[in-house]
């Protein structure tokens, strides 16, 4: 099962407190595990390009995190930094109080904003599923998806709650194909990350990806 799941899981440290260090040494985890990629703040996005150059994982940045309380053009400036840094990937979240208000636009406009600075780059547009109700969630994915991401994903890991077995398949229904699913946030365990690329989720953006790689080895 190790070998299923270490290459969905984006090794994450996205603590306020991250100190270069901790992001050297997250780089080498993820390579000693054979991780999809890091997960870092812009400010430690060229540092971990630096670590893993020429190696495989990834880096993948994070923008208008956590809250979803930047307007679009600050977004997609703090996008473009990060891809200038190093960055492959790159994570936004939806401007989330005018998401609880119905403002569909308003999420569009956001997304598509990002989406037209990083045209190539993969981008995951994490909707804070703890916020909504399940039709406000199905709804939210339909105005993220009119802005092109590649990916819906759950959660930030700091909002209300992590993700779900039923947030990860509702995204999945809700996708029609259109983009992927990525579950983050609370993911601790082997049985947590098998039942939510069981539920259909491509990626697992996790902070303790060596303990569940190291548990489901056995």
């Amino acid at each position: 099962m190790a070998s299923h799941l270490a290459p969905a899981i984006e090794h994450t440290l996205l603590r306020a407190a991250a100190t270069p260090g901790e992001i050297a040494q997250l780089c080498r985890e993820a390579k000693q595990h054979g991780f999809h990629g890091v997960c870092v703040n812009p400010l430690l996005v060229r540092l971990a390009a630096e670590e893993l150059a020429g190696d495989s994982p990834c880096v993948v940045s994070v923008v208008a995190f956590p809250l979803g309380a930047t307007v679009p053009a600050v977004a997609a400036a703090e996008a473009r930094q990060a891809v200038q840094d190093g960055a492959d990937e790159i994570d936004m979240v939806i401007p989330i109080g005018l998401a609880l208000v119905g403002d569909d636009a308003a999420v569009t406009r956001s997304v598509a904003a990002v989406r037209e600075v990083v045209p190539e780059k993969p981008l995951k547009v994490i909707l804070e599923t703890g916020h909504f109700p399940v039709e406000r969630i199905r709804s939210l994915a339909c105005a993220v998806l009119e802005g092109a991401p590649d990916f819906l994903k759950t959660s930030t890991g700091f909002g209300p709650r992590g993700a779900s077995v039923d947030d990860v398949r509702l995204l999945v229904e809700s996708a029609e194909g259109r983009a992927r699913v990525k579950a983050a946030g609370g993911i601790r365990t082997a049985a947590a990350a098998q039942a939510m690329i069981a539920a259909g989720a491509a990626r697992l953006g996790t902070s303790s990806g060596i303990a569940i790689v190291t548990e489901a080895r056995g």
